[in-house]
């Protein structure tokens, strides 16, 4: 994720016209007839468990954006960021004649710089994408969207597309022990990922609901469909 202020925002559009990008990502200003989605935001740090929140989510009856998801897509074959990451970071993080994740991974998890500029452009790519599934959404008659995404408040500060915020915490032990089993990889790469992120206790003042991923899944799809029933009630 970019830091700081100035240039790109969190999702790639430049901070001086995000708030307009907003508006129309959630439909304000789109005509009195029709209803503006409500966009909750799931992020938590890698290994915490944000994904099986969303999984969850999705169980009980709410449409998912995976921002996450997102990103492979526009870096595999055909995807819109393909071109400008070749260009930057060369054919050196092709396998087979595509763009191998684990190779650009270790490239940008390794140097803030390098991340910067992948971000640069991915993220763009990401938030155009975004915005299209969520008019979609809306024209299907949603009232609230779930947005899966790591990197939510990453810079500091809360997206203005957001109505809500959910961050999913957990220790960083039980983190790297997951990362370690779920995606093969070697405590100090585990731990390099996790750092790479900012860590989760400076979002939680940007937070509305905090979900504790300590104890079982069971616990904590409970804790999810305590808090879905909280959103249904309040779409009205």
């Amino acid at each position: 994720m970019i830091q700081g202020a100035a240039g790109p925002g969190p999702f790639g559009a430049p901070v001086d016209d995000e708030h307009q990008e907003d508006r129309r990502m959630t439909g304000e200003g789109a005509g009195p007839t029709r209803e503006k989605v409500r966009i909750i935001g799931i992020t938590g740090g890698t290994g915490a468990g944000k994904t099986e929140v969303a999984r969850h989510f999705e169980e009980l009856g709410f449409p998912i954006i995976d921002a996450d998801r997102i990103g492979h897509e526009v870096l595999e074959p055909g995807g819109e960021a393909v071109s400008a990451v070749l260009d930057a970071f060369g054919p050196e993080i092709l396998t087979a004649g595509r763009i191998d994740r684990k190779k650009l991974g270790a490239r940008v998890f390794a140097d803030p710089a390098t991340r910067q500029r992948l971000n640069a452009i991915a993220h763009p790519c990401i938030k155009r994408e975004i915005k299209r599934r969520v008019k979609a959404l809306a024209a299907q008659g949603h009232r609230t969207v779930i947005l899966d995404a790591a990197l939510i408040a990453e810079s500091g500060e809360r997206e203005r597309c957001l109505d809500g915020l959910i961050l999913v915490t957990s220790p960083e032990g039980l983190r790297i022990q997951r990362l370690m089993k779920a995606r093969g990889l070697a405590r100090e790469e585990a731990v390099a990922r996790i750092r790479a992120q900012t860590p989760p206790e400076k979002k939680l003042a940007l937070a509305d609901w905090v979900l504790d991923n300590e104890g079982s899944v069971a616990d904590l799809h409970r804790r999810v469909e305590r808090l879905a029933m909280e959103l249904r009630d309040s779409e009205g």
